[in-house]
């Protein structure tokens, strides 16, 4: 898929929580199709590996902030578009999970991981859209998880926040339509990445969780790229308000 063209030449693409993981690879990405990439992430020395992997010198702006805080929010985007003059798509990429359950889960808990996946994308794509506005174009997509719509132990919480996160899309790409703003989402099974390490890694887990996935194997970031990608292109032009589902046919069992 490497000679795919996306049409992304020049574009300004923000990717929250791309210091790894999907996030790293959609830069990655990003960067091979011409893009100028912004990433940016709560450690600074994992930020300063990802850039210095990314290697794209001056279309490469890596920028330390926490998306759940709006400072650090308005802080990111003053310094994309001093650097860039504007912002074309937002990637919502940030998402984090404690395993626990709902019932058992202190308030603080429940708050944090709240604030990380949900929070967070909201800040992101309110401040996204109020620059997007003004040019009267722009792509949000966020990317959410199969657990937004199929509740799983000690991944409810996260599920909350991320089937809010669907809604979320929804309405925004109501509220932004007429400025010419699409609003969608990706909503991946388990990808090998190390956000799910601890699932994937147990052979025995991992066994059972292939089951219900008819494809028969759980995704690699390559397959989160791409379909993002394809929701950022010309291609995907008159496509709002949707969540596409990457999940190797689970949600058709």
């Amino acid at each position: 898929m490497g000679n795919l063209s996306y049409g992304l030449e020049g574009k300004v693409a923000i990717v929250t929580g791309g210091s790894r993981g999907i996030g790293l690879d959609l830069a990655k990405t990003l960067l091979a199709q011409k893009a100028n990439v912004v990433i940016c992430g709560r450690k600074r020395e994992g930020l300063d590996s990802a850039a210095a992997e990314l290697d794209g010198g001056e279309h490469v702006l890596a920028v330390q902030a926490h998306v759940a805080r709006e400072a650090d929010v308005d802080r990111l985007f003053d310094q994309v578009v001093g650097r860039f003059g504007r912002v074309d798509v937002l990637i919502n990429n940030v998402g984090m999970n404690l395993i626990t359950g709902v019932v058992d889960a202190e308030p603080a808990l429940f708050n944090k991981i709240i604030e990380s996946n949900l929070t967070g994308t909201w800040l992101c794509s309110r401040k996204a859209a109020q620059f997007m506005r003004e040019r009267k174009a722009g792509r949000i997509i966020s990317i959410t998880s199969i657990a937004a719509r199929r509740a799983a132990p000690f991944m409810g919480i996260y599920g909350i926040a991320k089937a809010a996160i669907e809604m979320m899309t929804q309405t925004l790409a109501q509220e932004l339509a007429p400025f010419n703003i699409l609003v969608n989402a990706v909503a991946p099974c388990m990808v090998r990445t190390r956000f799910s390490e601890p699932f994937w890694s147990n052979d025995d887990l991992l066994e059972e969780i292939v089951k219900a996935i008819p494809l028969g194997r759980i995704a690699e970031t390559t397959d989160v790229v791409h379909p993002v990608l394809f929701l950022c292109s010309d291609g995907a032009g008159f496509i709002t308000g949707q969540t596409l589902m990457v999940d190797g046919g689970s949600s058709a069992v």
